[in-house]
């Protein structure tokens, strides 16, 4: 029973920034990974960064390294998503996620999932 609430979504124009949180609730001390992932229209969701909650290693996608810092606050179960240079095809909702296992791939198995923050980014 984890509950997750992101917020921070927007439109902004190529280039700019925006800055996701996503505050955790609940039954959260078994937690190994928190991060974000995103839906464009049409397409699959997909992992985007995420970042172990005990060592605070990130982990992140290629189409955004460089771009996106992934971080958390522990003592506030609260994880963020810096993201600047944005672009268009960065268009999509964004998710807040959590996995209670450490083990296997970064990108599958999470288990808790928020409601989603649009972000649009204008050409």
């Amino acid at each position: 029973q984890v509950q997750l609430v992101e917020s921070g979504g927007g439109l902004v124009q190529a280039g700019g920034s925006l800055r996701l949180s996503c505050a955790a609730s609940g039954r959260t001390f078994s937690n190994y990974y928190m991060g974000w992932f995103r839906q464009a229209p049409g397409k699959e969701r997909e992992f985007v960064a995420t970042i172990t909650w005990s060592g605070g290693t990130p982990y992140y996608a290629d189409s955004v390294k460089g771009r996106f810092t992934i971080s958390r606050d522990n003592a506030k179960n609260t994880v963020f998503l810096q993201m600047n240079s944005l672009k268009p095809e960065d268009t999509a909702v964004y998710y807040c996620a959590v996995r209670n296992r450490g083990l296997g791939p970064v990108s599958v198995g999470y288990d808790y999932w928020g409601q989603g923050t649009q972000v649009t980014v204008s050409s």
